[in-house]
């Protein structure tokens, strides 16, 4: 789930009277009518990509750290040529159809749904499958009008809650995949789940790496240094590479990513995932309402993570129109869907639209030709795969503990938490996920608890007929095992 917040403000706003355009290029992107010129694309779409850079080492390191019911892991170099792929080709295409200055790439958060739920119970073909479908599904709401009714439906507290909840589990999977944190084992008969480190303390070198790394982060930030998360990743991963040639630290300290200089930066890409996907061999696995349910999870993150973003980047890039509606915002959305549809088809995971996108908007861009830029260099990116492979977890998982901390602070403000019949469902959402480890089960509570509390109060009418519907199919789905159907 993208969140990461513009740090930069535009050094040369928008003129409020339009140019006249001054070729094909300007006419059909409409630069110098949106008050921009051809020189503040190019600078805008290369800053999106340089603080969009970090999915490139991050998603593969997420989807690489699971394992799917047979036990089978990710390539992490076909990981990367898929995210680059991916990337590149959505948001060249969200530049030509869209003509948004938006890029696109593997979401955080349906990323780590994906490698967290759904693969644990079926293949990872099976899996991406899903989004495959999630895709499909978004596309067939955007073409029939209802992807915007349907968000209408969930009120805003409780879609301010998922993206909360989703940002605290995207943190507790940084922490555990660092090594921060651990698990306790069951061998050592206690109810606290979780320790500091391996034992109860902080030690080794990797976890050295992890807070240095989260300091630097945090310090960029608040300095409002662009591409704040990229930067961090480079430099913790730097010092990674000293320190493990000078401690030879044990290869099984670092976990699946060792440090080390690849003898060549540059290699071909690797497209052995694109295409590994089987649409409905995850519902034989799991049954027909959990397959469902799955994909109505991924549906969900999709949905209202672009939705959002895309409004936010566009208001601050002042496309709105006099009402606050996005002109051609149909288009966009079905960029979206297809990007869903796309990164399952790559095994990179759903493509949604990230909000980095602002530090384009920050340089001048307004228009999709700063899309094609931030595309082509995702398409450059294909060709570096031994950088990105060389970055161990505990260099990138500070961007996720980063990202969690951005998405609470963006959105807990916007929940009444005076009103309990939305404050109530709103915590247990947020709660749930990571206390769960499932997103699922925060969406499912939450929705069942907010239609509950809502008829108590007398106020039952206000809550739509697709709450009451989706309520109940999460209730049937924790009946199940009552039932003897799970």
């Amino acid at each position: 789930m993208p969140v990461v917040q513009s740090t930069t403000e535009s050094p040369e706003p928008a003129s409020s009277a339009p140019l006249p355009p001054s070729g094909p290029l300007d006419r059909f992107f409409r630069i110098s009518e949106r008050g921009s010129t051809l020189p503040r694309e190019i600078r805008g779409g290369v800053a999106t990509f340089f603080t969009m850079a970090y999915i490139l080492v991050l998603n593969p390191i997420i989807l690489a750290s699971a394992t799917d019911m047979t036990g089978a892991h990710l390539d992490s170099a076909q990981l990367v040529t898929a995210t680059a792929l991916t990337a590149g080709l959505t948001t060249l295409l969200m530049g030509v159809i869209g003509n948004v200055p938006i890029g696109l790439a593997a979401g955080l958060g349906v990323n780590t749904i994906v490698a967290l739920q759904l693969a644990p119970k079926m293949t990872w073909p099976d899996a991406m499958g899903m989004v495959v479908l999630a895709g499909f599904a978004i596309m067939l709401l955007v073409a029939t009008g209802l992807r915007e009714r349907v968000m209408s439906a969930v009120p805003l507290g409780l879609r301010k809650a998922i993206a909360i909840g989703i940002g605290l589990f995207i943190s507790l999977v940084g922490l555990v995949d660092s090594g921060f944190v651990s698990r306790i084992p069951d061998v050592a008969h206690t109810t606290v789940p979780l320790q500091l480190g391996g034992n109860g303390h902080l030690l080794g070198w990797p976890v050295l790496i992890f807070v240095v790394g989260l300091l630097l982060t945090l310090v960029l930030l608040i300095r409002k240094v662009p591409g704040a998360i990229l930067i961090s990743i480079v430099v913790s991963t730097g010092l990674a590479v000293v320190i493990d040639k000078l401690a030879d630290v044990p290869a099984a300290k670092w976990g699946l990513t060792v440090p080390a200089w690849p003898g060549n930066p540059v290699a071909a890409p690797d497209f052995g995932l694109v295409g590994k996907v089987s649409l409905f061999g995850g519902f034989e696995k799991v049954g027909v309402l959990t397959g469902v349910l799955f994909v109505f999870t991924v549906l969900m993150s999709c949905f209202f993570d672009a939705m959002g973003t895309i409004l936010g980047v566009a208001d601050e890039a002042h496309l709105l129109d006099e009402k606050g509606d996005l002109p051609g915002i149909n288009k966009i959305l079905m960029v979206d869907g297809i990007a869903t549809a796309a990164g399952g088809a790559t095994s990179a995971s759903a493509n949604t639209c990230f909000v980095e996108s602002t530090a384009g908007v920050g340089e001048g861009a307004r228009t999709g030709f700063a899309s094609i830029v931030t595309g082509l260099l995702f398409v450059v990116a294909l060709f570096l795969t031994p950088l990105a492979t060389m970055v161990p977890a505990q260099a990138a998982t500070p961007a996720l503990v980063t990202v969690g901390f951005l998405i609470l602070a963006n959105s807990i403000k916007d929940i009444d938490w005076a009103d309990f019949t939305i404050a109530i469902p709103a915590f247990l959402t947020i709660a749930m996920m990571p206390f769960t480890y499932s997103i699922t089960n925060g969406l499912g509570i939450g929705f069942i608890t907010f239609c509950v509390l809502r008829v108590a109060a007398g106020r039952g009418r206000e809550v739509p007929v697709a709450m009451y519907a989706v309520a109940g199919i999460f209730t049937f789905y924790y009946l199940m095992p009552a039932f003897g159907l799970l």
